[in-house]
């Protein structure tokens, strides 16, 4: 597909802008530049396209023509974005996936030769628990498929608006009224400390719990919670000593001491794999809910309907978690609030 754009008489010889004049440009281009931003190499972008590195070359000089941009540039033995690229970037992945669904709206999908990325934003706990199970399914159905997986930044970006992301697993709590949000599960919160914690000689109370000190796991930074809040109504406070920005960090803090943490139900393997104690928080706290995100230009994908099928099933009771061990019952089997 291409668009002819008419030069431009804003400075002598017919140039438009700072830039070249757009003619007879590509729509394709767009494709090609999608991957170069996001492999940053021209050549895995090659590989990708399946166009030697010579052709790829010569496409990144069409490309940096018709923006007036370098795209790419040299920094060591690699290549950077420049600003102007990340800018459009999200753009770029935006337009390119809305074409693809337009094409394919309707339609269906060879997963056996789908040649494709999908970015997945989710916490490090759930990347750690459901990773390997969900790369092992797009394996076997989906060979061609490669998965990104990133973490959650300490500051809100609109990852799915503007096409850094493809999927979002986790507490959802974006403002974006055009975000699809679905829930999938209700997760619930567990307390997490090393085996021979003073807390695990009796039953654990909510003044026993209090008393105790605490490490926060904060992607903000943030030192109080819904723990705080549940513990104010009974006129408690506890001693939060720190905070850290992932659960898995968090844990081999609590290995080294007596800090008390937390980790959710759907993340306690983690906490036993390390050889850690779980139990019940004695406090009523609200559920938290789990679920999944995406832009509604993935609507009628049905590559993204199937990963989004992918991530439902991980959710599943008794859905294997790539080998981590199942919730361990020691501390578990231990009284709960009150004895």
């Amino acid at each position: 597909m291409r668009v002819t754009q008419s030069s431009g008489s804003g400075r002598p010889g017919g140039s438009q802008g700072p830039g070249p004049a757009l003619s007879g440009f590509d729509l394709n281009l767009l494709v090609a530049l999608d991957v170069l931003l996001e492999e940053s190499s021209v050549s895995r972008a090659a590989a990708r396209l399946h166009l030697s590195e010579p052709a790829m070359s010569r496409t990144l000089g069409r490309i940096r023509a018709a923006l007036g941009d370098p795209v790419l540039v040299r920094a060591g033995r690699g290549m950077v974005p420049t600003p102007h690229a990340l800018a459009v970037q999200g753009e770029v992945r935006a337009v390119v996936e809305r074409a693809r669904a337009l094409f394919l709206a309707g339609g269906r999908v060879d997963l056996s030769t789908l040649t494709r990325t999908f970015t997945v934003l989710a916490n490090e706990a759930f990347t750690a628990v459901y990773a390997a199970a969900l790369l092992d399914r797009v394996a076997r159905e989906a060979p061609g498929v490669r998965l990104r997986f990133l973490a959650e930044s300490h500051i809100d970006v609109p990852a799915l608006r503007e096409g850094v992301a493809d999927l979002e697993l986790g507490m959802i709590d974006t403002r974006s009224p055009e975000v699809r949000v679905e829930h999938l599960a209700d997760e619930r919160m567990l307390a997490v400390v090393r085996p021979g914690h003073p807390l695990l000689r009796g039953p654990v109370t909510a003044r026993g719990f209090a008393a105790a000190r605490h490490l926060i796991v904060s992607r903000r930074g943030r030192l109080e919670g819904p723990v705080d809040t549940a513990l104010a109504e009974q006129g408690l406070t506890r001693q939060v000593v720190g905070s850290v920005g992932t659960f898995p960090a968090s844990l081999f803090v609590l290995r080294e001491g007596d800090l008390v943490g937390l980790i959710t139900s759907q993340a306690g393997p983690l906490a036993t794999a390390l050889g850690l104690e779980l139990f019940e928080i004695p406090l009523t706290l609200p559920p938290l809910p789990f679920g999944m995100a995406w832009h509604p230009r993935h609507d009628a994908d049905p590559a993204h309907a199937w990963l989004r099928d992918c991530a439902r099933a991980l959710l599943r009771p008794g859905a294997e978690t790539g080998g981590v061990p199942p919730v361990g019952r020691s501390a578990m089997d231990r009284p709960g609030p009150g004895g």
